[in-house]
């Protein structure tokens, strides 16, 4: 079994939990209302910009051309295209901060990278890449015809190929560095990708909450 079969498996609890959240269960019938929608693409916005260094020091630890290339190139999709699209909703980014979790989240990223090996980094990224997929593919079953929902063009972009080819992309770069690390480093992948899941539930469900800081 690779390692992006195990470790799927050993997070579906928390990928069904995703599901189940009433901010993705209102973006899949369009309930949800604009200002929480708002909230979460500048909150997502945020996130990216320091998601996309991280995926920038994945290139910087690259050993294989390829995959420098990949990681790279993701970088650079991440900073430009998709913030593009999240201003086209959001009107003033000054206007918001990182979130207690967001803030969380990406530290916890750019921690992994710092801690020598670039195995559990990728570990780390992945679930932001297969996760979003994943939801993005169910929300696109649910919410049909695009055209006709409030936030049709933001589901829209899971359809693209681009997307989907990246996720098989860091799929196969994880698959390849459990191939060749110890059982304990695979062990740490898994805690990463674990780990990196449930920050994904956590940011979806800050931004039900509009999530800010107590104090």
């Amino acid at each position: 079994m690779s390692f992006s079969t195990d470790t799927w498996e050993r997070s579906l609890p928390i990928r069904r939990a995703i599901d189940d959240l009433p901010f993705v269960r209102g973006l899949a019938d369009g309930s949800l209302d604009r200002e929480r929608f708002v909230y979460y693409m500048a909150q997502d916005a945020l996130y990216l910009a320091d998601y996309g260094r991280v995926l920038a020091t994945l290139a910087g630890q690259a050993t294989d051309p390829d995959e420098l290339l990949f990681w790279a190139e993701d970088a650079k999709t991440t900073l430009v295209v998709e913030r593009e699209l999240h201003g086209a909703h959001v009107e003033d980014f000054a206007a918001f901060t990182r979130s207690p979790t967001c803030l969380a989240y990406t530290s916890y990223l750019q921690s992994l990278t710092t801690q020598g090996s670039y195995a559990v980094a990728v570990a780390g990224v992945l679930p932001c890449f297969w996760i979003y997929a994943d939801v993005g593919e169910h929300l696109l079953e649910q919410a049909a015809p695009l055209d006709r929902h409030p936030y049709g063009d933001w589901i829209g972009m899971y359809s693209d190929p681009a997307f989907a080819e990246s996720v098989e992309k860091a799929k196969a770069v994880a698959d390849r560095c459990a191939e060749e690390a110890s059982a304990s480093t695979v062990e740490r992948m898994h805690v990463a990708y674990e780990t990196a899941s449930k920050f994904e539930w956590m940011f979806w469900d800050a931004a039900w909450r509009t999530e800010t800081w107590p104090i």
